[in-house]
């Protein structure tokens, strides 16, 4: 008896695939017609080729902002991974003050970034900020805005504070899904904790900390708003990210076709390294089945 096809259900996704369409591959494309061409106003263009990947690949700008995001990308990992396992370690398993570690750890993510960005501008300041004012009553020197050290501070130590949460909420779902018997026979062996982490919780953890790094590296490498509102890039280019300084060229300077080229590079980047992640992920649950 041969299997009826029904057809229908593409009607249902119709909809989805106009609305990708419009959002994405459309202005995909424009910037694509825009990295290899130049403009000198009045919706005038001229062709140009792959001139402006050629000058960005040869650009000391770029390669310096690239250096600076890997640089702020490996340091968020090297921090927030570890201490959000930490954090998910140590809170309770059921009971009422898990619910409520649950919606403590929630309330971070909930925040705007621009209001996220804000917050710690007004925090960090010595005048009327709680934190500024603090370290200058102990001695301290500190100023984001004319301080590198201060600035990649503000800025590592507020991503810290605002994304640790995303960790440790999938670490913890990770440690919820480990069975009870596997605890029990670690008891029964007398397994030190060392141990159990080791051998029990961290083989089991391994799929969502591969999400959570990959969330937390692409949410890293994009970074905008936080540092834009804290320190605007500065002082002088020392939290110029890709990002910023992508907008800097698109809408300060207005060069459409250098910035459209800079952000296909971008992207192809960002793909790149999702794809290495994928691949990882990918042969790690085929070796745990």
């Amino acid at each position: 008896m041969d299997k009826t096809v029904n057809q229908k259900a593409w009607f249902l996704v119709l909809p989805v695939l106009v609305l990708v369409a419009f959002s994405a591959v459309i202005p995909l494309m424009t910037v694509v017609n825009y990295s290899v061409q130049d403009s000198f106003g009045q919706n005038q263009f001229f062709w140009a080729g792959l001139s402006w990947f050629d000058d960005l690949l040869h650009s000391d700008r770029m390669w310096d902002a690239l250096q600076r995001q890997m640089i702020f990308s490996a340091i968020i990992l090297a921090i927030e991974i570890p201490l959000g396992i930490f954090v998910a370690l140590n809170m309770p398993k059921k009971g009422f003050w898990a619910s409520f570690c649950l919606v403590l750890m929630s309330l971070p993510l909930l925040i705007p970034w621009n209001v996220v960005g804000t917050i710690w501008q007004i925090f960090g300041r010595v005048d009327i900020g709680l934190l500024g004012y603090t370290l200058d009553a102990l001695g301290i020197e500190y100023n984001y805005t004319q301080d590198f050290f201060a600035a990649w501070a503000t800025l590592i130590v507020m991503d810290v504070w605002h994304w640790t949460s995303l960790v440790a909420l999938l670490a913890y779902a990770g440690l919820q899904s480990i069975p009870d018997a596997y605890y029990q026979a670690a008891k029964i062996d007398q397994a030190s904790r060392w141990k159990v982490f080791r051998f029990i919780e961290l083989p089991k953890m391994m799929g969502v900390l591969m999400i959570a790094i990959l969330l937390r590296f692409m949410d890293s490498f994009m970074i905008y708003t936080e540092p834009f509102v804290v320190t605007g890039g500065g002082p002088g280019n020392a939290t110029t990210f890709l990002s910023i300084d992508l907008v800097k060229m698109a809408l300060g300077q207005f060069d459409l076709g250098p910035a459209a080229a800079f952000s296909l590079m971008y992207f192809l980047v960002i793909l790149l390294i999702s794809w290495v992640f994928y691949t990882v992920m990918v042969n790690l649950d085929k070796r745990e089945s």
